[in-house]
């Protein structure tokens, strides 16, 4: 009977608390780190759009010599300068989050995050600097 008692080993209660330690700080390094990862994606689609914008910018300016004039009072609108609304369609940002303050010379693109991408904002100026707003 002694034998059969001593061949039946478990785990003591230290052993899985220390298990369960562990796993506790694995987690909570690897969770920040993901969800990091995840906001680093969800702002390389919008800096993608707005290098879509940037370029139809700058074809526009090679064909008229300045940029579409936009302000608050006068937004801009994807359709100046022949981007259709399909081309910015992404899963977490719309065609509707992007914005442009420009004037003949220079111009900011902001896009600005909704959703599943809120407080995710990117800019980009004329000289294709991107920066979060």
């Amino acid at each position: 009977m002694k034998k059969l008692i001593k061949s039946m080993r478990g785990f003591t209660l230290i052993e899985l608390m220390v298990t369960i330690i562990i796993i506790g700080i694995l987690a909570s390094i690897a969770i920040p780190m993901y969800r990091a990862n995840v906001a680093r994606a969800k702002k390389a689609e919008a800096d993608a759009n707005l290098g879509t914008i940037r370029t139809a910018l700058r074809v526009y300016y090679a064909e008229y010599g300045s940029y579409p004039t936009a302000t608050d009072e006068y937004p801009w609108d994807i359709s100046n300068v022949n981007i259709d609304s399909l081309d910015l369609v992404g899963r977490y940002y719309t065609a509707t989050c992007y914005t442009v303050t420009s004037t003949s010379s220079s111009y900011t693109v902001y896009a600005t995050g909704t959703g599943d991408s809120n407080g995710l904002d990117r800019q980009m100026t004329s000289d294709g600097t991107l920066s979060d707003q």
